[in-house]
């Protein structure tokens, strides 16, 4: 294969991924909390070594090394709803699943099960800094969650909401439900700044990530146009060089 195929080739398999980030980001952008993503690549600089050329030519081959997440905050949406959550500034909620593992989420749009325990939309338990799951008897009726994470009803006082941050957020592996998952210590956050009856919204913006999958899209079939282009002007060179061989 000639080396202007290699080089549209690697770009158009870094459009094919990124175009798979894109999409991802738009199916999101309602989704609590969620942090939109990006691509990273690197251009990869050769000498050619082709004798065609008198003096040296360099050739730019294209590869995506990462994804990387946007981590700014997102809107502030208010609910009314006291089991909504939103976080102000660093922090994540902590929540246990069954296995026993830690996972760490911003979407705060918690219920109540049928036992009484504050648990994720999927179910999950909600952990204080004690690292206990919180309870609320049937008449606690009045719901108050202080913006340091404190958790109260008209009975009294209950716990306070365990937010943590880590060192590297980048490096936090994104799993199902808006959960996160890392091998990375987790600090508390001192001073947590917690909204009760809000949400966080995703921090996607739709009309940026439609305007990029129209570049995307318009780049990959750019590109495709010139691989076929390409093969077609071997194919004649073959066929013409054939000929002169013949005669």
């Amino acid at each position: 294969m000639e080396t202007t195929s290699y080089i549209a080739l690697s770009r158009q398999a870094a459009l094919r991924r990124e175009m798979t980030v894109v999409s991802n980001n738009i199916a999101n952008m309602n989704t609590t909390g969620y942090k939109g993503e990006r691509m990273m690549f690197v251009d990869h600089l050769e000498r050619s070594r082709s004798g065609d050329f008198i003096a040296d030519q360099k050739l730019n081959f294209v590869r995506d090394v990462a994804s990387y997440r946007n981590l700014e905050e997102g809107n502030i949406q208010q609910t009314g709803n006291p089991l909504d959550l939103a976080i102000h500034g660093e922090g994540y909620f902590v929540v246990q699943t069954p296995d026993g593992e830690q996972q760490y989420t911003r979407g705060g749009s918690l219920r109540l099960d049928e036992n009484g325990q504050l648990v994720t939309q999927g179910g999950l338990p909600v952990l204080t800094d004690a690292n206990t799951p919180i309870f609320f008897a049937p008449e606690d009726t009045k719901i108050e969650i202080a913006s340091d994470g404190s958790v109260s009803t008209q009975n009294g006082a209950i716990g306070k909401l365990q937010v943590v941050r880590f060192e590297n957020e980048q490096d936090m592996q994104r799993v199902e439900n808006g959960l996160y998952t890392t091998e990375q210590p987790a600090e508390a956050v001192e001073a947590p700044t917690v909204a009760q009856g809000a949400l966080e919204q995703s921090n996607v913006q739709a009309i940026l990530e439609m305007s990029r999958m129209i570049q995307v899209n318009r780049s990959y079939k750019s590109i495709q146009n010139l691989i076929q282009k390409e093969d077609e002007r071997l194919k004649k060179a073959i066929a013409e060089l054939a000929k002169v061989q013949q005669s």
